[in-house]
């Protein structure tokens, strides 16, 4: 079997831990995704994943309700924390290696961030879970997503999402919104699409790792999009 990448930095939304309630932690929404994450491991190939905290609590939405914006991106690190021990469990269950590392010390639940050590784990074939965003505030958790894929040479970034990909409008809100085979970074920043925010998408042009925004909801999404299948939304430099 042909793969298209042989390495992956996958980005899960916090909501998608959440399932159909789009909050807490739902056991088999992430029951599908270990399962899935099992799948393309038997394609031999290094798994980096990045995990939002969405699902648990929002940095940016505390602070709009007043909250120091500093505290509450804070606490939205430690949100995902608490995703990424979810999913560690889910895919040992599954006989999948991993490792939980960390941008915050907490060296009694995970390993600190460390490139070289993610690297050697990923050559030893375990699945590495990256969390607490990048350790600072002011930073999604998608700009964590494309500095780890450069700093860990990834092929590719894969943002999983509950949506089939980039529209030209809200999806949920219009039912004539047109979804983009293909697009570049530079279109997203100008029209403002919420792929990533800008500061991600601009890191993932500059390193030039392409985007590829799927919706993980659909079994077997993740193994086509490694094999390079048209799926979701391909962000590039060119359209080519």
């Amino acid at each position: 079997m042909q793969v298209k990448y042989k390495r992956i930095l996958l980005k899960l939304s916090g909501e998608v831990f959440g399932g159909i309630q789009k909050f807490g932690i739902d056991p088999q929404t992430l029951d599908v995704i270990a399962e899935e994450i099992k799948g393309i491991k038997k394609l031999k190939i290094d798994v980096a994943i990045v995990v939002g905290g969405g699902n648990i609590f929002r940095g940016i939405a505390g602070s709009a309700r007043g909250m120091d914006r500093a505290t509450a991106d804070y606490m939205g690190m430690l949100a995902t924390v608490i995703n990424a021990l979810a999913l560690q469990d889910a895919l040992e269950k599954k006989g999948v290696d991993s490792r939980v590392q960390t941008a915050i010390e907490m060296r009694s639940i995970a390993e600190p961030f460390i490139r070289r050590r993610a690297m050697r784990h990923m050559q030893k074939g375990r699945v590495i879970i990256l969390a607490a965003g990048t350790g600072n505030p002011y930073f999604t958790t998608d700009t964590t997503a494309a500095l780890r894929a450069a700093e860990l040479d990834a092929d590719v970034i894969f943002k999983a999402t509950k949506v089939g990909g980039v529209y030209n409008k809200d999806p949920m809100k219009f039912r004539n919104a047109k979804k983009y085979a293909k697009i570049t970074y530079m279109q997203v920043i100008k029209q403002g699409l919420k792929v990533m925010d800008s500061t991600a998408a601009s890191l993932s042009m500059d390193n030039d790792i392409p985007i590829v925004v799927f919706d993980v909801t659909k079994q077997g999404n993740i193994e086509k999009a490694i094999m390079g299948k048209n799926v979701g939304t391909t962000v590039s430099k060119e359209l080519s």
